[in-house]
């Protein structure tokens, strides 16, 4: 179960990376996100972000076209 939920649906790129970002300054180290997305490009766009930020991806499910990942916040 994650720390917080974040419903990204229906909004495209950028969008919910930026939400993302704004979200994890709300969570501390160890805490985990949960983000629910239909942006096609999302996929890509979260493993970028996280390779970048050095936050763990640690899971990501596509299921009738809404993308969940469940990211781990890193120190």
């Amino acid at each position: 179960m994650a720390d917080q939920v974040l419903d990204c649906k229906a909004i495209s790129c950028p969008m919910p990376i930026v939400r993302i970002s704004k979200a994890i300054k709300t969570l501390t180290v160890g805490q985990t996100l949960e983000v629910h997305a239909t942006d096609p490009s999302f996929q890509a766009d979260v493993e970028a972000w996280a390779r970048r930020t050095g936050n763990e991806l640690v899971s990501f499910v596509t299921e009738d076209n809404v993308h969940t990942a469940l990211i781990r916040i890193a120190g």
